[in-house]
């Protein structure tokens, strides 16, 4: 995935939720592509270590084989969101299917926030999925934390330099970001709540 610019992407995707307007020091962590058995858990107690609050948008396929780990999502106080069940990339997906892997996936989960795989989503699928009455939530920071041969620390630098109230942030909790992600989001949660901000679900 590449990181959009927010004026560029929020003129021709309008209607998305690419960041969340905020007066007070208000960060909104995301996490994509779990839950996973051993890498949510962990996740979850970094948070917990910062009181942080976060919302996984969760693959349905996922959800359905590991319903413990989802279970402590939900059990720790954070929100759930619908990332298809079978991760589908929407650009090469029609609209129907893409609609119908949802809607599967909202059987394992209670939950109307979504969001693409990707962030690869048709203007079609866009006002279906809109119709049906989810709230399509974009990004406003993208950690880069998925880049396997990336600098750790120019992730995190850049991660920090494009936060600010309101800021949608991803982070992934899978198996092929864990090695980035156990670096970054500890630093982040530390420089960010040193300066007084709060980390809520969407």
């Amino acid at each position: 995935m590449k990181q959009f610019s927010l004026i560029f992407s929020s003129f021709f995707f309008p209607g998305l939720t690419w960041k969340i307007p905020s007066k007070t020091k208000n960060i909104f962590l995301t996490f994509d592509d779990g839950p996973h058995p051993e890498i949510t858990p962990k996740v979850l107690n970094i948070l917990d270590a910062y009181d942080a609050k976060a919302t996984f948008f969760c693959v349905g396929e996922n959800v359905k084989k590991h319903q413990e780990t989802y279970r402590e999502i939900i059990s720790r106080g954070h929100q759930t969101g619908n990332h298809t069940f079978h991760h589908l990339k929407g650009w090469s997906t029609p609209a129907k299917a893409y609609l119908n892997d949802v809607v599967k996936c909202s059987k394992h989960l209670e939950s109307m926030l979504f969001r693409p795989p990707y962030g690869k989503i048709t203007p079609l699928q866009i006002n279906t999925l809109k119709k049906e009455g989810f709230n399509i939530v974009m990004w406003s920071v993208l950690t880069g934390d998925y880049k396997i041969n990336a600098n750790q620390k120019k992730l995190l630098k850049n991660a920090i330099k494009r936060t600010q109230p309101g800021s949608i942030i991803v982070f992934h909790d899978s198996e092929k970001a864990a090695s980035n992600l156990m670096y970054l989001l500890p630093r982040f949660l530390e420089h960010f709540a040193k300066k007084g901000y709060l980390f809520k679900v969407i």
